[in-house]
């Protein structure tokens, strides 16, 4: 049902396929125009008096993966043969007109003028009979509220009018039938459908009464069932009482773990919350007493608490993420002392990067517990960033005693048991996968003896 499809790309150069009729500039440029103030819709344009073919039009834009930048590629332009479609789709009764206010899209030349009933078919949709030129019409008619042309079915009012005697003279003659074999059928079979019918309703009254268990049970000098609607009846009368009596328990169960959840889940939150007023009771009173190094602790605890439970931002900043650092190195600092040499070089421009929350600290931790632990002597770690072709960088070094490069992928498989939980590093290498695609997450680049710098890889 198509004459031709027509491509102009972002150069302005066209591509043509099928039976091309040429379009001439100004119509193109016309068409080019309302497809693109139309925000990624079609647009449909009517045949005129050069081109019988009906046009739709529509942008056609980029993307990337799973990101949509939206970039103009160019424009489509379909030619469809609307007499074809109007052939193939439209029912045989009567004659299908198209028109779009005053004009005539289809056909060329109808057997009346619309512009007779226009204002009558001035609503959403509706149907009406009117004499036409000396013929009664029955007249359908519906307004797309995409293209806002208007369809309408002018059908000879006579011609219908056969159809439905027709119809009603059959529906008289198989009611009769149907009727006549109904009482043949309810004679033969009325004595064997009133007991069974009865023992249904005994078993509903029984439901009713909320006593599932019994209406689930046939009485004992039942007949069987029977294969028929009946006994369809009976079956699915059965089930559905299994099925009432099943959601009651699963029902009653599940408002009791709902309960337990919601208990559980209000104790949870009342935890927090008296460990944040305890440390800020020994905050006060370490305060009180001039013990500056103990209130500067458990201030830094509160801080790394409050951040560790809160589930509000999944997202940080790097500024937001630093704070987190350096509250945990003011606890470490007190626990090492000198050991522990951290420097952290950050510049201002990169701290409103986003990343995965409580993607540093684990590092550190990491750092302190395979590099400065096992070790009497002082232990430097560094945090820094830098910018590569493809990625930015946030890198935790430490002079450590190192560890093997494919550390990560034997985590990953489990060939490797770690002195901790073992799922530091891969939890945030998933985060980082998560949060930004395939391409970015945590690499390792070290060698035993050589220390090691574990390099978190974000977008630009």
């Amino acid at each position: 049902m198509l004459y031709s499809i027509h491509l102009i790309d972002s150069f302005n150069k066209q591509y043509d396929v099928g039976s091309v009729i040429p379009i001439a500039p100004s119509k193109m440029q016309h068409i080019m125009q309302l497809a693109g103030d139309a925000d990624g819709e079609e647009r449909w344009f009517s045949p005129d008096e050069h081109d019988p073919a009906l046009l739709l039009s529509r942008e056609i834009r980029s993307y990337s993966g799973t990101l949509f930048d939206l970039q103009y590629l160019g424009t489509i332009v379909v030619r469809v043969n609307i007499d074809k479609l109007v052939r193939t789709s439209a029912a045989e009764e009567g004659e299908l007109i198209m028109t779009s206010g005053t004009d005539v899209i289809y056909p060329t030349r109808p057997n009346f003028d619309p512009a007779s009933i226009q204002a009558d078919v001035s609503s959403g949709s509706g149907y009406f009979t009117r004499e036409i030129e000396g013929h009664t019409y029955f007249v359908a008619y519906n307004r797309s509220f995409n293209t806002g042309w208007t369809y309408i079915n002018a059908t000879p009012f006579n011609q219908a009018f056969r159809q439905i005697i027709f119809i009603k003279e059959l529906v008289i003659m198989v009611f009769g039938m149907i009727f006549a074999v109904a009482i043949l059928l309810g004679i033969r079979f009325s004595r064997g459908l009133t007991k069974p019918i009865e023992s249904l309703i005994a078993r509903m009254k029984l439901a009713e009464k909320g006593n599932f268990a019994e209406a689930n049970v046939l009485p004992q000098d039942a007949a069987p069932v029977a294969m028929d609607e009946l006994g369809l009846l009976h079956r699915t009368f059965r089930l559905m009482v299994e099925r009432i009596n099943v959601l009651i328990t699963e029902n009653y169960a599940s408002r009791l773990l709902v309960k337990e959840t919601e208990f559980k889940a209000l104790q949870a939150q009342i935890n927090p919350h008296f460990l944040y007023n305890t440390l800020e009771s020994v905050n006060w009173l370490a305060k009180i007493n001039k013990q500056t190094q103990i209130s500067d602790m458990v201030q830094a605890l509160a801080f790394l608490l409050r951040n560790s439970v809160s589930l509000k931002e999944p997202i940080l900043s790097l500024r937001e993420e630093l704070e987190i650092v350096k509250n945990y190195i003011i606890i470490q600092k007190f626990r090492f002392e000198d050991r522990l040499e951290f420097s952290m070089n950050v510049p201002d421009e990169d701290l409103e990067r986003r990343l995965p929350k409580l993607s540093l600290q684990p590092l550190l931790e990491n750092a302190i517990h395979y590099a400065l632990e096992p070790s009497v002597e002082p232990c430097r770690i560094a945090l820094y960033t830098r910018r590569e072709e493809h990625a930015f960088c946030v890198i935790v070094e430490d002079d450590g005693p190192g560890m093997a490069p494919d550390t990560l992928d034997r985590l990953r498989s489990g060939s490797l048991q770690t002195t901790g939980n073992g799922i530091g590093l891969l939890n945030i290498d998933e985060r980082l996968k998560l949060a930004f695609g395939d391409n970015y997450g945590l690499y390792i680049e070290s060698r035993p003896g050589l220390g090691a710098r574990i390099i978190l890889s974000l977008p630009l």
